[in-house]
């Protein structure tokens, strides 16, 4: 029923067509805007699969892909331009790019100096990592950042432009970003190993080098309790990440529940190596319907991280992190807390009992200390 009724609002230009094509989910988290500030993300999102397609594409050999990532932010002004890559959804992206170059010249021009300046740093940025490996925790933030973060902070200044919110500090969208990112990484995982004619992969060596001599072998049957052990490190890594999230949610809440949603759903779960690990379509319609006071919001994300924390006692750390920065002063602190898990323990309960349980030192190695 949500569902059904979520595409009658879908506009009918033909570059929303595109984005129920490539992103279903997507087109229901913006129509709810504005008409001219939903048109300038719409736009903003499909220059950004575009992007990313071209990104992905081993088939096309780097020397092809890093002049077109480098200047991909002259082509979006040119409806003349439009490339033959990607596959299925995508490949039409990119070759019909004419129809989002002309939606995009058409956009006010503060929105389109505002994203095609993203898009700029973001081309620069994943040219880099085309012949970069991602070895190190601060290589996967700053990829992350690139395919991400930006992003985020390009949001950011769109809502800023349209006069509805101020513009959130840099740092907070650039974390929000790495969170949305490194749980599509994580999920991607199968996905993204088996890619032909090359894999492409983001997970950092010094993550998977603990448990396997080759990333690939986390695939393997033979190491699912290695694999898992590595999945479940990297979910701790993202996070990291919750603090800016319940910050930022009231400005992009359905990403952000979705990401958690996903990250309960891959934690300690073999089969994110074994096939895709993505939320129903049918429950993602359910919380966008569902969520419309910050109140909502909070209780969809406390609901998931519930069921991270029945999955195992390290996700108690989050958990922690959460409660300590939700607000004293609001009922969805300690009223959601009971109703939503029919649960004894209030708020200041709860901490107490993280606290007994989570060691100092552990909350201290994951920055999560208060």
């Amino acid at each position: 029923m949500a569902l059904r009724h979520a595409k009658k609002q879908i506009p009918p230009e033909p570059h929303w067509t595109l984005l129920q094509k490539v992103s279903t989910n997507f087109v229901f988290v913006i129509q709810q805007l504005g008409p001219e500030l939903r048109d300038a993300i719409c736009v903003y999102y499909l220059l950004l699969r575009a992007i990313d397609t071209v990104e992905d594409d081993t088939s096309l050999p780097a020397e092809v892909r890093v002049p077109i990532l480098t200047e991909f932010h002259h082509h979006i002004c040119d409806p003349d331009w439009h490339i033959s890559c990607g596959t299925k959804d995508r490949k039409v992206l990119l070759e019909e790019f004419h129809v989002v170059s002309t939606a995009f010249l058409g956009l006010r021009k503060s929105y389109q100096e505002i994203i095609q300046d993203i898009i700029r740093r973001v081309g620069a940025g994943m040219a880099k990592f085309i012949s970069k490996e991602v070895e190190t925790i601060d290589d996967y933030d700053e990829y992350s950042h690139y395919a991400a973060g930006l992003v985020g902070i390009g949001l950011s200044k769109l809502f800023h432009a349209s006069g509805l919110e101020d513009t959130a500090p840099d740092s907070l969208s650039n974390s929000m970003g790495l969170f949305l990112e490194k749980t599509d990484i994580i999920g991607d995982y199968l996905e993204d190993i088996n890619e032909l004619p090359k894999p492409r992969m983001f997970w950092p060596r010094q993550f998977w080098s603990k448990y396997v001599d080759k990333i690939e072998d986390l695939k393997y049957e033979e190491n699912s309790e290695k694999a898992v052990q590595c999945l479940n490190d990297m979910i701790t890594n993202a996070l990291t990440h919750v603090d800016s999230c319940l910050k930022y949610m009231s400005a992009l809440r359905d990403p952000v529940i979705k990401a958690i949603g996903t990250l309960a759903l891959c934690y300690n779960n073999i089969n994110v190596f074994r096939g895709v690990v993505k939320m129903r379509r049918g429950l993602y319609a359910k919380i966008y319907d569902e969520t419309k006071t910050m109140a909502d919001v909070y209780g969809a994300f406390f609901d998931f991280c519930s069921v991270l924390k029945s999955k195992i006692f390290l996700l108690l750390i989050a958990l922690s992190v959460i409660f300590a920065r939700l607000p004293a002063d609001q009922p969805s602190t300690k009223g959601w807390l009971i109703s939503s898990t029919s649960s004894i323990y209030g708020y200041d309960g709860w901490k107490a009992k993280i606290e007994c349980l989570v060691p100092w030192n552990v909350l201290v190695d994951y920055g999560m200390e208060q």
